[in-house]
């Protein structure tokens, strides 16, 4: 009877008769939370499945609270009237699709979260809240950013990851207090240049876009430490960025890249990942000034050899160089003291078994430094042909080719060069040819493919009849070797030399270099041509009519 009297839900309620008529359903946020928000200036409303946020949260700090009209108590834990403006709100992982203009109503916030929602675009309205130092309206479906943004110029941290922004305002200069700047994950095709105003932002995330290439001005944020350019179109970076002298981590991964640029200025860069593009050239110049680097990551590239400067990296703890076409390593890379992780899987290694590159790093740069002396003590002897050597590189050097820019094939009592030797070079220019000692009967015809970087050819030693009109067309040849060869029809060749030499654009003091540089060949050849004479002349023979006759002439 009593509990009939109460009326249903009230049970145990000693108040419930003094109650006024019951109130309409309470909203989605337990007044609990609104009461602690009050004291702490924090609310975390995440995960709660809200499409709108309540109006009440919004009036947190305007609105007389309702307990004001129920607790009569003036104790220390109920001073409703002692509340502390919001500072804090979290609404992420909502439903929101929208947010209302309100938001202007909470003028003290310094951190606005509102990840994981809905949201199509943002109110103008934040524009107006001057206080805001960290703004998170990643992973949504913003399609811009409202102009009125630009003016939080106390904003440290913008957060905007996983949107479909396709363009920025021209004025994101503004945001002059800005440290933080993550952009990855939209549709963005190019930079604003107002960028390079933000000389405060430590961390810029341009991941996951449209980007074919950067602009300049990024050079001028010198505050920065990290940049994100991973996955998108960059086919090249500007020179300007390595005069950035405070950044630490560079991402360029997944991009189109086919060269590195050099770091001169880039004294405190540790981490350098360029792996997943294009690059085939790995220079000296490129690493020379990474003396901090601590981690160069470049798998899944097309880079053939690996420059002896490499080993001025002495901080170097991480190397990964798996899936290129690298077919030889200098062994002092085996001195490299803080080296804990090498990845050489996936190349056309010649000098290193397979099942040494599956004992670990350190196994791997023990080999190395005991190969050291046999290298020092035979630097011409030819590695041995592995499992892994592909066929067509077992007689290329690859390491002189874009090191040394020698082009060697000497010694091999060949009688023609072989195409791959030709092929090998490729893009890399070459300025010293040794085709010395061996059978060749002619000028290889595919040594003009050379005649933009060749300056240096060695055919001494071999059978050749004739200069053809290939080697005149070596337009920076400045030394040519035909010691010892037949040259048969040396004369007649050479009236392509003076054809050559006639041009207008050769100057005079090549002229005399090339004349000398075939003198120096026709007197080789001269002087064998006698010491031939002059030994059949010393032979005795059995007729002395024609011997007299022979010495006569």
């Amino acid at each position: 009877a009593r509990r009939a009297l109460r009326g249903p839900g009230r049970a145990g309620d000693p108040r419930a008769g003094f109650r006024g008529p019951a109130a309409e359903p309470g909203p989605a946020v337990p007044q609990g939370l609104i009461r602690a928000a009050r004291k702490s200036g924090q609310l975390n409303l995440s995960g709660r499945s809200l499409s709108e946020v309540p109006q009440h949260v919004w009036r947190i700090n305007l609105d007389t609270p309702e307990e004001a009209h129920q607790n009569l108590s003036f104790g220390a834990a109920d001073r409703w009237w002692e509340q502390t403006d919001l500072t804090k709100l979290i609404l992420a992982s909502n439903k929101l699709q929208c947010l209302s203009e309100d938001v202007k109503l909470l003028p003290a916030l310094t951190v606005l979260d509102v990840h994981d929602n809905q949201l199509t675009s943002l109110p103008s309205a934040l524009g107006e809240l001057e206080n805001l130092q960290k703004l998170d309206v990643s992973h949504n479906k913003l399609k811009s950013v409202p102009e009125e943004l630009m003016q939080l110029s106390h904003l440290k941290s913008l957060l905007l990851h996983h949107n479909e922004l396709s363009c920025l305002p021209d004025g994101f200069g503004q945001l002059v207090s800005l440290e933080e700047l993550d952009l990855s994950n939209n549709h963005l095709t190019d930079i604003p240049t107002s960028f390079a105003l933000l000389i405060n932002l430590v961390r810029l995330n341009l991941a996951c876009n449209q980007l074919k290439d950067l602009p300049a001005d990024i050079s001028a944020m010198k505050s920065l430490r990290q940049l994100d350019c991973t996955k998108n179109y960059l086919e090249t970076v500007p020179s300007k960025l390595a005069t950035m002298a405070s950044l630490e981590q560079l991402y360029l991964r997944k991009n189109k890249l086919r060269s590195l640029p050099e770091f001169p200025s880039c004294k405190l860069l540790k981490e350098l990942h360029a792996g997943e593009n294009q690059i085939e050239i790995l220079n000296a110049e490129n690493l020379k000034h990474l003396n901090s680097l601590s981690v160069l990551e470049l798998r899944d590239n097309k880079i053939k050899s690996v420059p002896d400067e490499i080993t001025l990296l002495q901080k170097l703890e991480r190397l990964d160089l798996a899936n290129n076409d690298i077919s030889r390593l200098p062994y002092t890379l085996g001195n490299l003291p803080q080296l804990k992780f090498l990845a050489l899987e996936g190349n056309p290694l010649r000098t290193i078994r397979r099942d040494l590159l599956q004992k670990g790093t350190q196994e791997l740069l023990k080999y190395l430094r005991s190969k050291i002396q046999d290298d020092v003590t035979r630097p011409n002897e030819e590695p041995p042909v592995t499992a892994m050597t592909l066929p067509s590189e077992s007689r290329i050097n690859m390491h002189a080719i874009t090191s040394l820019k020698l082009l060697e094939y000497s010694e091999k009592q060949a009688a023609v060069i072989p195409d791959e030797m030709f092929n090998a070079v490729r893009s890399n220019p070459v300025t010293t040819v040794n085709f010395s000692k061996n059978q060749l009967n002619e000028i290889p015809p595919r040594i003009v493919e050379l005649k933009d970087s060749v300056c240096d050819v060695n055919l001494g030693f071999n059978k050749i009849s004739s200069i053809s009109l290939e080697l005149c067309m070596l337009h920076k040849l400045t030394h040519l070797d035909i010691r010892f060869v037949t040259c048969v029809g040396l004369p007649f060749a050479l009236t392509y030399f003076h054809a050559f030499l006639n041009q207008p654009s050769v100057t005079e003091k090549y002229k005399q270099q090339v004349r000398l540089a075939v003198m120096k060949g026709l007197a080789s050849v001269m002087k064998r041509f006698l010491g031939m004479l002059s030994c059949f002349l010393k032979t005795p023979h059995h007729h002395p009519a024609k011997e007299a006759q022979t010495k006569k002439s």
